[in-house]
């Protein structure tokens, strides 16, 4: 993001640059271009601003955005191949499918570099608003690594809270400014699961008023499963919303590498059963070291390592 307005030039436009990862062709490129440029169009008109011109060229996609007659944005989408996905044979995409989300970053430098040096297909889940989550979302992108943003919402106990949460009473337009404002600290995020939340997540009024904003901002939706009386997975199916759950038991409960490897065994033979799994960890030290360990073995088990986003629908 290139913010040019200043108080002595305020009518310059601010640029914003988003770059994906991909494995699709030209045509579909474009249509998942036009589907995210169609999102921001509906943040815009929130805003009070109209959608201009769209044109491309090579694999780039560039929209304008205006107050009257100033254009106050410039935004950019580039398509890049993502770099830790290898071509896959016919035989290797009928492989049951093993994702693996890593929560809570933004805080710890040192662990996203661990986590960057693994060299496998995870998705990350930044915090928003951390000392951290906006270089260590670039540096994400930049090495192959799927982006998601860890949205804090309020749970039952409402243990360690976050700064700023989704809670319940918040209006549909108090939603929308709470979501525009952590997509904005977590730059390259292509989705959404809850950090906590088991207080949000299992009221229905406050997921209805959710999945419409992620649906308009193009980001799918993972439910962490915090609680067994979330509704949320089920307010994003219904609100058109690209979504999927986590299926299998949490990683880490128990910081001890030898729990955790149980827990990632747990994991692939889940994925066997079901055909496909998600699991969630953190950056403990010991999750890092049982992962680094684990992850050379799952492709011999059978198994692929996805990022999340192939196992949303």
């Amino acid at each position: 993001m290139k913010l040019q307005a200043t108080s002595k030039e305020p009518g310059l436009p601010d640029w914003l640059e988003i770059t994906l990862f991909t494995e699709a062709n030209a045509a579909e490129s474009s249509a998942q271009a036009t589907q995210i440029l169609n999102g921001l169009s509906g943040v815009a008109e929130r805003h009070k601003l109209q959608s201009g011109s769209r044109f491309s060229k090579e694999g780039s996609f560039s929209a304008s955005f205006h107050s009257g007659s100033r254009t106050t944005h410039f935004v950019e989408i580039k398509f890049v191949r993502a770099l830790n996905v290898e071509e896959k044979t016919v035989s290797e995409r009928d492989l049951p499918r093993l994702a693996i989300i890593l929560d809570d970053l933004g805080s710890d430098r040192a662990a996203a570099e661990s986590i960057f040096a693994m060299g496998y297909p995870l998705t990350i889940s930044i915090l928003p608003n951390h000392e951290h989550s906006r270089e260590i979302a670039d540096e994400a992108l930049q090495r192959g690594y799927q982006v998601m943003l860890h949205l804090p919402m309020q749970s039952v106990a409402n243990e360690s809270p976050e700064k700023k949460e989704l809670r319940p009473g918040m209006s549909r337009e108090g939603v929308e400014k709470f979501l525009d404002e952590m997509v904005v600290s977590v730059p390259n995020a292509v989705g959404v699961n809850n950090h906590q939340g088991s207080q949000a997540t299992s009221d229905p009024v406050l997921m209805e008023n959710l999945m419409p904003a992620l649906r308009d901002l193009n980001l799918f939706y993972v439910d962490s499963r915090t609680t067994a009386a979330t509704v949320a997975f089920d307010t994003a199916k219904k609100e058109g919303v690209a979504t999927a759950f986590r299926n299998v038991p949490f990683l880490d409960d128990v910081q001890d590498v030898a729990a955790i490897r149980k827990q990632l065994r747990l994991a692939l033979r889940g994925a066997k059963e079901k055909k496909s799994a998600i699991a969630i960890g953190h950056p403990h030290p010991a999750t890092l070291e049982a992962m680094r360990e684990f992850l050379p073995s799952v492709q011999e088990n059978g198994v692929r390592l996805v990022f999340v986003s192939e196992l949303v629908h």
